[in-house]
């Protein structure tokens, strides 16, 4: 049993891990940036920390007492300098583990092509190298495409399937890729620390099957029962492709773009039998990993609040996309959040919704017009509210009283809408903030979102003042009645 540090938990690896190693009997300490995303996983027994990895004093506290620490940081959602952040982090990190005396580095990395690689896979092998260049021993797995909920290439290739069944694609939907299950790499990255004899290697971490990205495509429309028909033509560059697939898929641009920057490269291992032979697996199948895929999403329980990529909060519906768009709103209150929630969990129903009413009235009647519910059935109570309540066009899918509320949206959507409330002490008074997110069903799903984004913003900046507004009339209300009764 050793004292393991996962740094990046937060993500889909590490999301699956945390639970793993816990299960295995390790102290686990799980850190990223936000401390209340890995609130919301709800992990017993794992110590949650915030750190991120270009700070070496949130590093130097996430570490202490750590021996066996997994990097699993990468920084493509940062945009065109993602290698330079990367750069910094691997070189904060190392530093950190150095003076933390951590007796061993985890790194995940990116499987690498022969000859020339793309900007994403050369920064993924650099952050290996500067991180093996401290005194702290590193194992590295180079894995390639991960096949699991909230791996960027598996959703780029769900969202294709379920929304394109005619594709016209470029020359690189033939390149060769080695898939790997989500639970294989698991299962390597978790036996790892057991494994005295991996210290300082590097290992290629892929599945059985050397395809295509046609077959990856093809193989996936069979499990779904999709339709689809590919039509390779020698025009389009993978440059032009990440710009198209904007279009149609919701993964974030700066993630896609690197992505599918990487495909003009065949992605097939020289050598996957040291770490076969280290670690004995029956690996399965991509078929097998995408089917194990789908039904790990319809087996997950309800969540405690919106988190990326929830089935429930996908309406159950595969072909609506595990990323989101979204819009935040956030306010400071002169009131105690007491009076801030007593607003928040009053809204709707008779009450209305503070702000533009008339357009959240006209929204509901165009959705009657459709067969949609509209804002016909108002609300269980006027004041409290509780899980499965009906709330106009919303369903109560979460709330932590005082603190937070979950609404799922059940008009007809091209996708499916989440909206949150969440009240935070600061100081004597509090903070708003409203969460709209939307997670679109391909294209006409991303329109939608595109379309009305402004008139959403705009409402939610409203609706979050108005809320801040209505507890401070009332807190100062309330104030007067205790003065004139003194």
């Amino acid at each position: 049993m050793s004292n393991i540090l996962v740094l990046g938990a937060s993500g889909y690896v590490g999301t699956h891990l945390v639970p793993e190693l816990v299960a295995r009997g390790h102290r686990v300490r799980a850190s990223s940036r936000r401390r209340d995303t890995l609130e919301a996983r709800g992990w017993e027994g794992v110590e949650v920390v915030a750190a991120d990895a270009l700070d070496g004093a949130s590093l130097d506290r996430a570490l202490e007492g750590i021996e066996v620490a997994y990097y699993l940081v990468h920084s493509m959602a940062a945009g065109s300098r993602f290698a330079e952040i990367d750069r910094a982090a691997a070189v904060t990190f190392r530093d950190a583990a150095e003076r933390a005396g951590v007796r061993r580095i985890i790194y995940l990395g990116g499987l690498q092509p022969e000859g020339e690689a793309s900007a994403h896979l050369r920064s993924r092998r650099e952050t290996g190298d500067l991180l093996r260049a401290g005194s702290v021993p590193v194992t590295e797995l180079r894995a390639g495409i991960i096949v699991g909920p909230g791996s960027a290439a598996f959703e780029v290739i769900r969202d294709l399937v379920y929304h394109l069944p005619l594709m016209v694609t470029p020359r690189w939907v033939r390149s060769r890729s080695q898939p790997i299950a989500l639970d294989d790499l698991i299962t390597y990255l978790v036996t790892l620390p057991d494994l005295d004899e991996t210290e300082g290697h590097t290992y290629d971490a892929v599945g059985v099957d050397t395809l295509t990205y046609q077959e990856l495509m093809q193989q996936f429309a069979r499990v779904a029962r999709r339709p689809l028909f590919i039509i390779p033509v020698p025009v389009l560059s993978p440059r032009l492709s990440s710009y198209w697939l904007d279009l149609i898929t919701a993964a974030p641009a700066s993630v896609a773009r690197p992505l599918i920057d990487g495909l003009a490269h065949d992605l097939v291992s020289s050598n996957p039998w040291p770490l076969r032979e280290a670690i004995p697996l029956r690996l399965r199948t991509y078929e097998q990993a995408v089917r194990a895929a789908l039904a790990e999403e319809e087996a997950a329980g309800p969540p405690a609040r919106w988190t990326e990529g929830a089935f429930r909060l996908r309406q159950q519906r595969h072909d609506i996309s595990f990323y989101d768009k979204r819009s935040r709103a956030e306010l400071h209150v002169d009131a105690p959040p007491e009076a801030v929630w007593a607003e928040v969990s009053a809204i709707g129903g008779e009450r209305g919704w503070y702000y533009a009413n008339s357009l959240w009235w006209l929204r509901g009647v165009l959705d009657r017009l459709v067969g949609g519910v509209g804002m016909r059935r108002g609300r269980r109570h006027p004041y409290y509210l509780r899980v499965g309540d009906t709330l106009d066009w919303w369903r109560v899918e979460a709330v932590e009283p005082g603190r937070r509320l979950t609404l799922l949206a059940e008009m007809k959507l091209p996708g499916s809408a989440v909206l949150e409330f969440v009240v935070t002490p600061v100081g004597e008074g509090a903070s708003i903030a409203t969460q709209a997110h939307f997670h679109p069903a391909g294209m006409p799903g991303l329109l939608y979102w595109y379309a009305l984004w402004p008139v959403h913003s705009r409402i939610f900046d409203g609706l979050t003042r108005a809320i801040a507004q209505r507890a401070e009339a009332s807190s100062r209300a309330s104030d007067g009645d205790a003065a004139a009764s003194a």
